[in-house]
């Protein structure tokens, strides 16, 4: 009796390649920004509930922009995989740069006259104590 032969003709047979310890030691190849968006590692979501549905891997944290509102999202879990609270954030343009406050112009030193007055009452004071003469005087 003869057995049909139920797969099409137009197949080329493939040779038999024999495993290569070497690709198997290494693992497969990721392309190193597969992991990222398009564009720059930055997520966007639709809104609060979205944010809470995005799925984070166990003890990471994910930043999630709000592509509705000018709003932030940094959603974590802890090692467990259990999800933490979303932290929510509001963010707004700068209208102005702030100006630093001027310092005063008049600098803060001590004149000749005053260095003098004070280096003279320490010197005294110095060798009013070398002389015994302040010692037991109270």
């Amino acid at each position: 009796m003869a057995y049909n032969n139920y797969f099409p003709q137009f197949y080329n047979p493939m040779p038999y390649m024999a495993p290569q310890p070497q690709m198997a030691a290494q693992g497969p190849q990721v392309p190193q920004n597969a992991s990222q968006n398009q564009n720059n590692g930055i997520t966007w979501v639709q809104g609060e509930a979205a944010a809470k549905a995005y799925p984070v891997a166990n003890g990471q944290s994910v930043l999630l922009m709000d592509s509705e509102e000018s709003v932030m999202y940094i959603k974590s879990t802890d090692t467990s995989g259990m999800p933490l609270p979303l932290r929510i954030f509001d963010y707004s343009e700068r209208k102005q740069n702030k100006t630093a406050p001027v310092a005063s112009k008049e600098p803060d030193f001590v004149s000749r006259s005053e260095f003098d007055a004070f280096k003279t009452e320490i010197t005294e004071s110095i060798n009013g104590i070398r002389n015994g003469s302040d010692i037991g005087e109270g």
